[in-house]
């Protein structure tokens, strides 16, 4: 039997990474396999292409290159990793994917879409999400936290945080089109709460394909 997939979208500074988390501890408690994945990375070309991608020494790029670079990323993760744990029967939950393409390199960047909607049917193998679920919270909100964090842990991957606010509120509004545009895969859940509140949204989001998550340990 064929696993789910399921993605985290949202700006930065939205919380992916720790709900990401909170959804693999309350899947495995329930028995459910699962494996989580981020963009880019997840294999050792994702890796070296993330450094890249995020590095502010990097600079400028052209928006097509830092869409190919994406794509790249990507292409090596879904055929490496992917797409053989989704076939063992694994759930996947992948921080990030396309619609973060969409999102940044399309409506941030202005990256024509037809050019971006054309490489995501070569690319991505026949894979696409069962379930994505966008973070949402105001851009402002959104990237002081980001900064917040980068100066708490001392990170230097702050090449996309740098970008001014107006980049930030396009992206926001790009992913807010996204899910206008595909109801029944894209679900909006407010970033704003505690971490268990969002958590809770989360799983009320998703239950209707992982019955699962409704069910106490």
């Amino acid at each position: 039997m064929r696993g789910y997939f399921i993605t985290f979208e949202g700006i930065e500074g939205s919380g992916k990474s720790t709900q990401v988390a909170m959804l693999k501890k309350k899947l495995e408690d329930r028995g459910v396999p699962t494996l989580c994945v981020r963009e880019p990375g997840g294999t050792p070309v994702g890796q070296h292409v993330r450094k890249i991608l995020l590095n502010p020494e990097t600079g400028d790029l052209d928006p097509l290159t830092e869409l190919l670079l994406f794509w790249a990323a990507r292409r090596e993760l879904v055929k490496n990793v992917i797409t053989p744990a989704l076939e063992q029967g694994q759930t996947i939950v992948c921080d990030r994917f396309a619609d973060s393409t969409t999102a940044y390199q399309g409506y941030g960047r202005g990256v024509d879409m037809e050019i971006i909607d054309t490489m995501a049917k070569i690319m991505r193998n026949g894979v696409w999400p069962d379930r994505t679920i966008i973070l949402d919270l105001p851009a402002g909100a959104g990237l002081n936290r980001a900064l917040d964090r980068i100066m708490f842990k001392g990170s230097t991957d702050t090449r996309f945080e740098d970008e001014g606010l107006e980049f930030h509120r396009r992206v926001r509004n790009g992913f807010l089109k996204i899910a206008e545009s595909n109801p029944d895969r894209v679900k909006i859940v407010n970033a704003e709460g505690s971490l268990e509140e969002v958590s809770e949204a989360v799983a009320g989001a998703l239950e209707d394909i992982l019955p699962e998550l409704s069910n106490p340990c």
